[in-house]
């Protein structure tokens, strides 16, 4: 099986899993489950918790492998051994904790693990290119920084959330997966960043949306999958159900 290169996207990002089993000791986790997401769309994977979607998110992020199924990416069967790899492969994941350092500044946390190198005999950290392209791609999302020299935790959740999501999209995501973007959020932040998560869709990212809030997953989603006991229950556009559907299948 191939471990996808970031090149192998081109205008489609499409992500195919079949028939994928994962089990942990006697735990059943995934039973079964097949899904389908393509690029310019917002997916949304609905459940309880322990429904199994982290064991999903998980094995899409190369975190996990699956026992049993296929892992396609654009038709390609694809098999990665850690997040390094999915990532290098274009899929990449904002979890809740957002990996975000808070009394790290905010460049050094953008280029966290990616650190840019100046040029000569000793290889230096090179911060003011950090800095520059810190400030230019936060602009990208409407966030301006004066000072990206303070740390991260003087940002707004709002902020750290696009934070993550910008440093995802510049380090290559084609397919980026976002676990609960809005949780800790209030009204004004999450407004924010679900109108960044909407701008997504017109830079033809796959996104994977994981929520527990079922007015908002409506609203943002083009598709949605209905996960429940490690089984993928059902699967809808958005023209074939309605807010009151989705509760009515999640019980809620």
């Amino acid at each position: 099986m191939a471990v996808l290169k970031k090149s192998t996207f081109m205008n489609s990002n499409r992500l195919d899993l079949h028939n994928i089993y994962k089990n942990f000791g006697n735990v059943k986790a995934l039973k079964n489950v097949s899904m389908s997401t393509n690029s310019g769309q917002i997916n949304c994977i609905l459940g309880d918790n322990g429904a199994g979607k982290s064991t999903l998110v998980n094995i899409i992020s190369g975190v996990f492998q699956q026992d049993e199924g296929d892992y396609k990416i654009n038709d390609e069967i694809v098999s990665f051994s850690s997040p390094m790899e999915a990532m290098n492969a274009g899929i990449s994941t904002v979890y809740q904790n957002l990996a975000i350092i808070p009394i790290m500044n905010i460049y050094r946390n953008f280029f966290l693990g990616q650190e840019p190198t100046k040029k000569g005999f000793f290889k230096t950290f090179d911060k003011e290119f950090a800095t520059r392209t810190t400030i230019e791609q936060l602009e990208k999302f409407d966030i301006k920084i004066e000072n990206p020299k303070r740390a991260a935790g003087t940002l707004s959740g709002g902020e750290r959330q696009i934070l993550a999501i910008a440093r995802a999209l510049y380090f290559g995501a084609k397919i980026l997966i976002l676990d609960e973007p809005t949780s800790a959020l209030g009204v004004k932040e999450s407004n924010k960043v679900v109108n960044q998560i909407i701008s997504l869709k017109n830079q033809n990212i796959n996104v994977i949306l994981i929520s527990h809030n079922i007015e908002q997953a409506y609203m943002l989603s083009d598709k949605f999958f209905i996960i429940k006991n490690g089984d993928m229950i059902d699967q809808f556009e958005k023209n074939q159900t309605s807010v009151n559907d989705l509760r009515k299948i999640l019980g809620k």
